[in-house]
């Protein structure tokens, strides 16, 4: 695969010393760190349209059920609000899309109507692009204009399953894939070495056998003339490695390809806790060799020495599990030489928790049981039907919840817009993957509204490492609840004074445990400025969150 192939509230900020307040203000450049980033993620098509030209490809014209085909979104409508400063406006500095690896060409109907792979999850070919959502050339500009803008990309890595077997589609072999019995999740074995679901192969990640190539592949490569460019870079691959011709090493090999080529910034890894946990040491070695490469060639578009970024998606793991998940009869160090962050899906749980309670509990654990790693916080996505306020009633406290967690955050695709959740007449996930509603972006009152609220907190958190990657110390719960984080990186030192649920109006915030008197602070969120007098900082403002920084 080449580059040259078509391939088909209230929060207070300072900078300076956290340890001594007289110290004189430091002032250098806000350092990125994955454990504070806050990160956008969207389905490649339901995002926006950039090329109408590629919508139908390989003849998918058939009826689909509700939400459950193409809609058109592709990179170069991602592109687009890239260089409309969409993303910069929100905080965003991460964007995860769905995979962009080319699909099967037919829908299926598994009890939920007709069905495309519009999701990216159904892959034919890891070494293509799907046209629908377009070329090595669009991949390209895409990553060089995210990261002319600051951002980072995330792509998504499947290498547990190929996509569904269709009367065009047909299954791979039998030394590739299994195709029986479906997991039943009760144990290690009944998690692995079995299909997710009905008619979805599940790739021998266990076998150490080498395989041929699938005929599917070679008469496809041959056809597009690239059959002997593509087996020559496998070669190539197999001699350095020394691997086996097994299928998970080939799939790596074609993942890794977009990270040495394109310079992509890190990898969402799908369905973790279904392919066992050696596999993913080994693709963690694989993707950090590729990125090292792509450094080395591509000196002057380095963004800085952040290293490639994998984040696991072991469905229902919550952060107390720290390092550990727990299979029944096996425990599994998912960390361990692989990735970086789990995602965690215990923070849309309420559970008569308070907010401090969680923000604490979240705060130790990063600090003792997963000391050197990550995680990444959701309140919606799209495969999860139960999000945290699915009737998106309470988008103002959905934004406040996500982006002053502790830890990264994971932006779903119109959170910030509460896009609806419930769309009449779709089955299973398909409700939560409507288009993008631009429309209202341009002209709702109530959606640009919400969006201010989002943009605000967004940008804050991006520009202070403290929100996501700070020590959290509560400072009162009285009228309002107010907690301090602090950052410490090197050279670099980041404090946050946050309050929430504060009367509106005047407010008067006790700040002396981290200002002295006369530091002159700006809030980001009303666009006042004041001075700290007696230890407390005087706001007054109709909202019950206010953003302050040293002016």
């Amino acid at each position: 695969m080449k580059k040259g192939l078509v391939i088909l509230g209230i929060v207070f900020v300072v900078f300076g010393c956290a340890q001594k307040q007289e110290t004189k203000e430091i002032k250098t450049e806000v350092p990125f760190t994955w454990k504070a980033a806050n990160i956008y993620f969207l389905l490649t098509d339901r995002f926006n349209n950039g090329d109408t030209s590629n919508d139908l490809n390989f003849n998918r014209t058939k009826e689909t059920a509700v939400l459950r085909g193409f809609k058109g979104g592709d990179l170069k409508g991602i592109t687009q609000k890239i260089n409309e400063g969409y993303f910069t406006d929100l905080g965003i500095n991460a964007i995860w899309m769905t995979p962009i690896v080319e699909q099967i060409q037919d829908g299926t109907d598994e009890g939920t109507g007709v069905t495309y792979g519009f999701h990216g999850y159904w892959t034919r070919d890891w070494t293509a692009l799907d046209p629908n959502f377009g070329t090595a050339k669009d991949l390209k500009n895409l990553v060089d204009t995210a990261h002319k803008n600051g951002i980072r990309i995330l792509l998504d890595a499947v290498i547990n399953h190929t996509g569904p077997v269709t009367d065009i589609d047909t299954a791979w072999p039998s030394d590739w894939v299994r195709t029986e019995p479906q997991c039943t999740y009760d144990n290690y074995a009944n998690t692995t070495a079995c299909t997710l679901v009905k008619n979805l192969p599940d790739i021998r990640t266990e076998s150490n056998e080498a395989v041929e190539l699938p005929p599917q592949l070679v008469e496809k490569w041959q056809s597009e003339g690239r059959y002997d460019q593509e087996v020559a870079e496998l070669d190539a691959f197999f001699n350095r490695t020394g691997y086996p011709r097994a299928p998970r090493f080939y799939i790596m090999k074609w993942l890794t390809d977009y990270i040495a080529e394109f310079g992509i910034d890190g990898y969402r890894v799908d369905t973790v806790k279904h392919t066992e946990e050696s596999v993913w040491e080994e693709f963690r070695k694989e993707c950090d060799y590729a990125f090292a490469e792509w450094k080395k060639n591509n000196k002057d578009e380095v963004l800085d020495g952040t290293n490639f970024y994998l984040v696991g998606e072991v469905y229902n793991y919550h952060i107390q599990s720290g390092r550990n998940y727990d299979f029944g009869d096996k425990v599994v160090d998912y960390f361990n030489n692989s990735f970086d962050a789990l995602i965690n899906f215990n923070l849309k749980y309420k559970n008569n928790r308070t907010l401090e309670e969680t923000y604490a509990a979240y705060d130790s654990i990063l600090n003792t049981k997963l000391k050197g790693h990550g995680t990444l916080n959701y309140l919606t996505s799209h495969d999860d039907g139960q999000p945290f306020d699915k009737a998106r009633e309470k988008p103002y406290e959905t934004a406040s919840r996500l982006l002053l967690a502790p830890g990264a955050s994971q932006v779903y695709y119109g959170d910030e817009l509460a896009r609806t959740l419930i769309v009449e007449g779709t089955k299973g996930d398909a409700t939560l993957r409507s288009f993008m509603d631009w429309d209202a972006v341009q002209n709702n009152t109530e959606t640009k509204k919400i969006l201010w609220h989002w943009q605000r907190l967004g940008k804050f958190r991006s520009k202070h490492p403290a929100i996501g990657a700070g020590r959290h110390k509560m400072i009162t719960n009285v009228d309002g609840y107010v907690f301090s984080r602090t950052y410490a990186e090197n050279d670099y030192h980041d404090t946050v004074i946050v309050g929430l649920n504060l009367s509106k109006g005047e407010k008067n915030i006790d700040v002396s445990s981290k200002f002295k008197d006369g530091d002159k602070l700006h809030d980001a969120y009303s666009g006042q400025s004041a001075v700290v007098t007696n230890g407390k900082i005087s706001i007054t403002s109709d909202a019950d969150i206010v953003l302050l920084e040293r002016s």
